[in-house]
């Protein structure tokens, strides 16, 4: 065991530029990937819910497109959906290498993957807040706002913590697209050169970012709930 410590500290300390510019990239595509799970998974996730079959605001229509919409991209296979999204991220970047271009596919699946959660997570608010809502004369953003949201705040953001540890995996596979991250790190430099030390402090690294993301997000989960 303590040779496998050295091992790895060996590993970290000689490669620790290149390791901290793999971590910095893989930083920057969950940054934004959360970032566009909550602007617009949210509210997506929300959309559904409201106007689900029975919903608060029912919509079929809307419903429809939404759900089409998580369904279609949650079932892709997230490698299969980065080449079937080349044409637009080309159109949008001018190119499909690089971090930010290789970020764009994987905000769109952030999006999907946190609004399924947070519909899930709706449906499981008792339905006591809904009828005090209608009882308080709460318009539908008042209802979300004050009622839905406040009463879910703790599994949304637990529901947040798993979609980041989802997104730091399938952040993994971009290396295809030149993403870079610390995925691409350990395959490139560490498995494909023949250099399992660095491939396995690099996987290191990757869980422990797994476990502080858990380990934060759970602590947060547990200090904002009132209930």
């Amino acid at each position: 065991m303590n040779d496998f410590i050295d091992t790895i500290v060996d590993s970290l300390t000689a490669n620790a530029d290149q390791i901290t510019v793999a971590l910095a990239e893989t930083g920057y595509m969950l940054g934004w990937s959360l970032a566009a799970a909550v602007l617009i998974g949210l509210p997506v996730g929300v959309t559904i819910f409201l106007t689900r079959p029975g919903g608060v605001r029912e919509s079929k229509p809307i419903w429809h497109i939404a759900n089409l919409y998580v369904t279609v991209v949650r079932s892709f296979p997230f490698l299969l959906f980065v080449v079937f999204m080349i044409p637009l991220t080309r159109t949008v970047y001018g190119t499909t290498f690089g971090t930010a271009a290789a970020t764009f596919p994987l905000c769109f699946v952030a999006v999907a993957l946190y609004a399924r959660l947070v519909e899930q997570i709706l449906l499981e608010v008792p339905s006591g807040v809904l009828v005090a809502a209608r009882s308080m004369g709460a318009s539908t953003f008042q209802t979300v706002t004050r009622f839905l949201l406040v009463e879910a705040r703790s599994g949304l953001v637990y529901a947040l913590t798993s979609a980041s540890i989802s997104i730091i995996s399938y952040s993994t596979v971009l290396g295809v697209v030149g993403g870079g991250g610390l995925g691409d790190f350990a395959l490139r430099y560490g498995y494909q050169e023949y250099d399992y030390p660095l491939m396995y402090t690099t996987i290191v690294i990757v869980i422990i970012c797994v476990q502080l993301l858990q380990v934060g997000g759970h602590r947060l989960s547990v200090a904002i709930d009132r209930r």
